[in-house]
């Protein structure tokens, strides 16, 4: 092993609990080189899925999973992109903090990374400068490669200037590993308890790791990886975007309104991504929620002209306010 790839070696398995470790040292890889290093623990997840058949299933195991999917898919729909990435509407410090900590979990980066990424995606959307597109890259890189490589490994905090300044969120960024490991330590703990206390309930902390983390994780991923492959390449175009984004309105159910995509694309500084009235968006609904309990306020709405561009489509007879 030389010394340059010793070195590379070293930073690669800081980066494991350290981020911006070496973000300094420019990088001059091939833009699809994999960084196969800090990339194991993403591959060993994926396998851990095979100790389910170890450690079986109970309904409470399925019930924290299905759970765990649903708060962190609206963290990351809700806030790493409709708040952290296109500032959709206005919260308090506290609450971006909470969020910011829920969508961390996910184990999907921290939330100035993921929002920095999808910041430069907008801007060079299925064009030579979009890291993500199918178009450009292929399927496979588009829905997981891309985040994969080292090119793509450091979070921009230029492009994240008016969120970077919130060391808390720095913090989280930095050390993104340590959000997940501590919830899948905390489900082990809640699945020694019930096992302790409630035997009836058949769990164990394996277990909830298993499920309430592990497969739920999983699932998470993938589905929130379609946005990015699918959603460029499956459904209808409403609007003529300069880009492939479509409406997909299964992935609009999986993802609690992501799906609505090409809707997006086209106006993407709105809180809401399902225009019409029966494009269901789980997202915007919570985010109503939230409003009128003052935890978020200003929602942005989608502007008069493009309501009026709907209702005047093919086959549409009315859009909800």
């Amino acid at each position: 092993m030389t010394s340059l790839t010793a070195k590379s070696f070293f930073y690669s398995l800081i980066r494991w609990f350290d981020s911006y470790a070496a973000n300094d040292i420019k990088d001059t890889t091939f833009k699809k080189s994999i960084d196969w290093t800090r990339t194991i623990p993403f591959i060993l997840l994926h396998l851990s899925v095979m100790f389910v058949f170890l450690v079986g299933v109970s309904p409470i195991a399925v019930i924290i999973a299905v759970a765990l999917y649903m708060i962190r898919m609206f963290a990351i729909t809700g806030f790493y992109h409709r708040y952290f990435s296109h500032k959709a509407f206005k919260t308090s410090r506290a609450v971006q903090f909470i969020f910011a900590v829920i969508g961390a979990s996910s184990a999907q980066r921290g939330p100035l990374w993921w929002a920095a990424h999808h910041r430069a995606h907008h801007v060079n959307a299925d064009k030579e400068n979009d890291e993500h597109s199918p178009r450009l890259h292929g399927f496979v890189w588009s829905h997981m490669g891309w985040f994969l490589s080292k090119h793509n490994f450091a979070t921009r905090l230029d492009r994240i200037s008016d969120f970077a300044k919130y060391p808390e969120l720095r913090f989280i960024d930095r050390f993104d590993i340590l959000i997940p490991i501590l919830l899948a330590l905390s489900l082990y703990g809640l699945g020694e308890m019930l096992s302790a206390y409630y035997p009836s309930l058949e769990t164990s902390g394996l277990q909830l790791v298993v499920w309430g983390f592990v497969i739920s994780t999983l699932v998470l991923y993938h589905v929130t990886f379609t946005i990015n492959s699918l959603a460029h390449t499956i459904g209808k175009r409403r609007f003529k975007t300069r880009d492939d984004s479509r409406n997909n309105w299964l992935l609009a159910l999986l993802t609690f309104g992501e799906g609505w995509h090409n809707n997006h694309h086209y106006y993407p500084g709105s809180a809401r991504q399902g225009f019409r009235w029966w494009e269901i968006d789980i997202s915007y609904y919570v985010l109503r929620l939230l409003q009128s309990s003052r935890l978020i306020w200003d929602l942005r709405p989608v502007p008069k002209r493009v309501m009026d561009e709907c209702r005047n489509s093919k086959n549409e007879s009315k859009i909800a306010g």
